[in-house]
Order: structure tokens, then sequence, then C-alpha cells
């Protein structure tokens, strides 16, 4: 029905709370009307209280209609306009005004439904800086708007403060807060040569940056694009709704004057006027016009769609448009990456070595006390295990500072503790004797004094993986793993997770070639990937998933739903939606079909009076938007 979902014709389009607002007295109105002409109060005031309905619920669809007409094009607008006047003709205006209203109440939910999604995607992202502090060629200070910045141009972020475009450190230490754009809890440790984020926080120390990307280009303003990208982009049935155009109309209105004819002429019923026991011509004609307009159905799969986009961007998931909201719901397979799509991506201790056996609790402490004073992932997890295991922290050491490159060094009760790699201690004899690490595998080496030893961490599963592989069968979905790795690390994944099948070894090419087959099988099939090794394998798949917003440019260029918050549970989620939504698109077409139907049959018969028609017909647009609303309700999880 309402174009909104196309964009508005006139400019943005009036706000939903005006929308709203205007119905609302739209409504009061015709109930003002209705109440003065059954009292018995004098007609002129009946007539002005139905006149000021028509301007409230009408003035938008005369705007549209308006701008439409100077381009030679008719719509919905036109019609609900030419029913609502051709009502006051026959003197039934409170059927006209009945009619604007409801059709005025479901544009204004409609509208409110895109609102909210463009609410949903604006709170995902902090409001962006405003201002940055740029170093000038002579080194000193400068403040100037965010919107000025090039790429090249050098920036200093202190703590505490936003960074103001995608840059690379290029001088200092510190953490960002990247959960606005990741969904991350923990602040990501960031050196020179370390990528930052516009929009994130920058959370201990003070930075220059070396912008690579304009403000405008940034991984934020990406992803706002992408977002307004999928609302403008259309599903594939929504194309069938898009016919209701100019054709519809014109024929509408010219099956309603060929009737007009029929009943005056044919039936010799009263051209204008209506006489006891004989309803005229032009009543009957404007009660066909009325139900034959196919608001209910023009408005089932955009506001779907539209509820679908903002249900999953509210719960972290960007559908890409409607293509991708209606393609998740048939797939039947899911080809998923490993690394930090089935694993963590963080590291979990498997062992502690010490030069002296009987020593590793000494070394596991010495490690976590140090650890405490730094945010990086391996010291992160060191710590992490000595409290799991002893129920406390570990006492943490003193004047610790970080070695550039190697690791970290401090003190805990006044002897000096290292930590870090084998470069750190040079000579040691324990040290060089060792053996590398097996693959997959992460070592950290401890010392102070004698004592010496060595903590291996590896990446491990996500903890969701394994009911996350179970919930997907469930769903009649096969799940296959295609990884680059080792046989024998990805087989014991495979086991881990209890997987269909496990494809390792694997270049970039091969994992296309494995979709390919799968494909021209006849298979639908959805990918999930974070790196830019993923993206030629999801530009090959029906669907593609990005895996977080740290998942490389080139994933997010290629992927038709992007899981901001790095969680692959997230897939579950999405495909919840997808399913929902496509049920909904098919009950709103059954509905509105439905009624069009019964309605125009019925009006053709002339079994109905204008009243039940309007009621009918608005009615059901109002149940299809609602009906699509129940998406955003979804349980949120």
């Amino acid at each position: 029905m309402h174009d909104h979902a196309h964009g508005h014709d006139h400019a943005e389009g009036p706000s939903w709370q005006l929308l709203l607002a205007s119905a609302a007295g739209c409504g009061i109105f015709t109930l003002a009307g209705v109440i003065l002409q059954r009292t018995g109060a004098p007609p002129n005031l009946a007539y002005a209280a139905y006149a000021a309905a028509y301007l409230s619920g009408g003035w938008d669809a005369a705007l549209d209609t308006y701008d439409r007409l100077k381009s030679f094009r008719l719509d919905i607008h036109f019609l609900m306009l030419a029913v609502a006047i051709g009502a006051a003709a026959i003197g039934a205006w409170w059927e006209g005004a009945a009619l604007l209203f409801l059709f005025s109440l479901s544009n204004a939910l409609e509208a409110m439904a895109m609102a909210r999604t463009e609410r949903e995607i604006k709170s995902l992202f902090r409001d962006a800086p405003k201002t940055a502090t740029l170093i000038t060629a002579d080194g000193a200070e400068k403040e100037i708007q965010v919107e000025s910045l090039q790429a090249g141009d050098q920036v200093r972020v202190l703590p505490g403060s936003q960074f103001p475009a995608d840059g690379r450190v290029i001088h200092g230490e510190s953490a960002a807060d990247e959960a606005s754009l990741t969904g991350e809890s923990e602040p990501v440790d960031k050196a020179p040569g370390d990528t930052v984020f516009g929009g994130t926080l920058n959370t201990w120390g003070a930075v220059d940056v070396v912008v690579t990307r304009p403000p405008h280009d940034s991984a934020q303003a990406r992803i706002i694009h992408l977002i307004r990208d999928a609302q403008a982009s259309k599903a594939p049935s929504q194309r069938f709704t898009d016919r209701f155009g100019t054709g519809y109309t014109l024929g509408v209105l010219g099956l309603s004057l060929v009737m007009f004819l029929v009943w005056r002429f044919g039936f010799g019923l009263p051209a204008f006027v209506s006489e006891p026991g004989k309803s005229s011509a032009l009543y009957r004609a404007m009660t066909l016009l009325v139900v034959c307009s196919p608001c209910a159905l023009v408005i089932s799969i955009p506001s779907a769609i539209l509820t679908g986009i903002a249900a999953g961007a509210r719960r972290g998931i960007l559908f890409r448009g409607g293509i991708a909201v209606e393609s998740l719901a048939t797939i039947q397979r899911l080809a998923v990456d490993k690394t930090g799509t089935l694993t963590k991506g963080e590291l979990e201790l498997v062992s502690v070595e010490a030069a002296t056996p009987g020593t590793e609790d000494e070394v596991l402490r010495l490690s976590a006390g140090l650890s405490r004073r730094s945010t990086h992932p391996l010291s992160r997890a060191i710590a992490a295990t000595w409290q799991k295991r002893h129920g406390s922290e570990a006492p943490a050491a003193d004047k610790v500072e970080s070695i550039a490159g190697q690791g970290l060094r401090g003190e805990i009760g006044g002897a000096v503790v290292a930590q870090g790699r084998r470069g750190l201690f040079p000579g040691n004899a324990w040290v060089a004797s060792l053996p590398d690490p097996e693959p997959g595998l992460t070592e950290v080496l401890v010392g102070s004094g004698t004592t010496v030893g060595r903590i291996l961490l590896r990446d491990g599963l996500r903890p969701e993986s394994k009911g996350l592989i179970a919930r997907l069968h469930q769903e009649g979905l096969k799940v296959t793993m295609l990884t680059g790795d080792r046989p024998q690390a990805a087989e014991l994944v495979a086991k881990e997770l209890g997987l269909d099948e496990a494809r390792s070894g694997l270049t970039p090419e091969d994992k296309v070639a494995a979709i390919k087959a799968w494909r021209s099988a006849g298979e639908r099939v959805a990918m999930v990937g974070d790196g830019v090794n993923d993206a030629p394998s999801l530009a090959a798949a029906d669907v593609s998933i990005g895996m977080g917003l740290r998942g490389s440019d080139a994933v997010l260029e290629q992927a038709d739903i992007v899981l901001t918050r790095d969680k692959l549970e997230k897939v579950i989620t999405a495909l919840a939606i997808s399913r929902r939504a496509t049920r909904i698109i098919r009950q709103n077409l059954a509905i509105s079909l439905g009624v069009v139907i019964v309605l125009a049959l019925s009006a053709l018969g002339a079994w109905i009076p204008l009243p039940i028609g309007v009621l009918g017909h608005e009615g059901s647009t109002v149940i299809v938007v609602l009906n699509s609303l129940r998406l955003l309700f979804t349980e949120r999880d």
C-alpha cells in the first residue's frame, strides 16, 4: 500500500509521530461527527467534524498523490482519496472518514516500524566524536572538526576519548573498548601497528594514530550504510506487490465505472441518491472501489521484511536487505570456518611445566601476579586460571613494565619476574632445551631467579559450539567445517563438536570449490566466516554470514548477514527470525488476498453496505501490519 517501504516520494516523509497524531485526530473527529449526527445536533456541526477528520486523515495521501500525478502516476493513495470523496458525495460521510482513519493509522504504523528499525540501528553505535586533535607537521596540536580529517593525517587520542576515525597506531600503547562495534566486553590491546576503529573508546593510554580512512568511510559508517542499503533492497516476493501501481489502480477505477453503468442502466438503480430499499449505483460502485484497493496486499511483504530487519538489528544480527531475510529460511547446509568461529579466538591454559619439578604452582603464581597488570589475551587467560583454581587473585606485581615485542617485567616480593618470549631468557639451558610447542599451542615463559617454567595455552572451543551444532541438526541442517588447519587439529574439533563432516588443509580456492559442488548438487548453502580468506567462499554461498565486525572488510563487503557480537549462536536466532518472517509473509498474503476476494465478490453481488466494506478492507490492512510487528516481540535472547 503505502509506498513508505520504498521511500516516501515527498522528501523523507513526515515523522511517524505526526502521522500517528493525524490518525488519532481523524479518529476523534470521526467519532465526534457520528455522535453529533446521532444526537440530532445541527447538521453543519457534524459536517464540520467530518471535514476536520478528512483533513487530518487525508493530507499525507493527498501530498503523495500530488507528487505522483506530476509524473502521471496513480497509486493506492489516489484510490483512497477517490473513495473518501465519493463517499462524501453520496452522503456517506462517516464511512469516508472511517476509511481515512484506518488508512492513516496503518500508514502511521508502517512509518513507526520503519523508525523503530532506524532507531535500533542508531542504538548499535555510540555517537561519533565531533572534534579531533590533529598533530601538525611541526608537532603542534590543533583541534579540528572530525569531518575534515583525511587519510594520512596524524591525530592524538587521549585516554577516555573516542577514536575519531579508523586508523593505525604509530606511537604509544593502550587498549580500545570496541563493545559498540563487536559486542566484545574486554578492551582490545593496541600497540604501534594495530588498527583502531572510529567511534570506539580509548581506555588508558595516550596514542598517536595515523588515519587510514576518512570518517565517512569508517567501519562504523560503513555498517550504518550497510543497514541503510538493507532497508532499501527488496525481497524477491516483494516485487510481486510492486505491480500494484498505476495499472491496478486504473483497472479498479475502470471496473467501478463499468459496474456503475451496469447498475444504473442494466438494473435501473437510481444514479446518485439512494432511495428507500434501493442503494444508488454510485454507492455500490464506491463500495466496490473501497474493497478492491489492495492496501493490505501491498504492505504484506515490506512490513514483515522491515520488522525482520529491525528484530535482527536489536539482537546483533544485521540483515543486509529483504533477500537475506527470505533466503536464510531456505538453507539446507551450513559451512563453517574454524578459528574464531567454532573456537573462541580466546586462549585457555593447557599445561604448566617447570625446570624444577614440583614448582609448577609457583610458576603459575608468579605469572598470574604479573599478568594482573596486563590486558593481553595470554595474560588474561593466565590470571583467570589462577583465580579459578585458588578462589582468589594472585598477589599483584609492582613496577610492571612492558618490554616491546617481548613481554612483561615486574617485581613480586622484591624479586624481579619476567614473562614472555624465549628472548627474555638468553643463556638459560632449560629454556634452550625446550622443544617447540605442538601446532595449535601457544607458549609463555616465566622466570624469577632459579624458578623458571613454561605455560602452554590453546584457542579453546566456544562453549556454545557443541549445543549450537546439535540445534542446527535438530533444525534439519547439515553442518560442515571448512578449515585451512592441519587434519589432526580439525578432526579433534570435529569429534568434540559432533560435526557431520570436516574438511581440512583447504586453501580459499578449495573452500569455494566445495561450496560450488554442494550447490550444483542442488543444496542451498550458507557460509559463516570471519577472515579475508573466507571472503571468496562467502561470495560463492547462497547466503553468507560474517562473524563479528572485527571480521575483515572483505567479509563485510560480501556478507548478506553480519553477526555484530561475535556470537555464533546468533545463527540460530537469525534462522528463527528468517523463518518467522517467511511464515508471517505467507499469513499476510493469505489474509489480504482472501479479504479482497471475499469483499469484491460481495460488493459485485451488492450484499455488503459500504461501512462493512471499509471495515473489512482497512481492518485487514491493520491486521497485516500488526501481524508483521509481532516479529519485533520475538523473545529476546
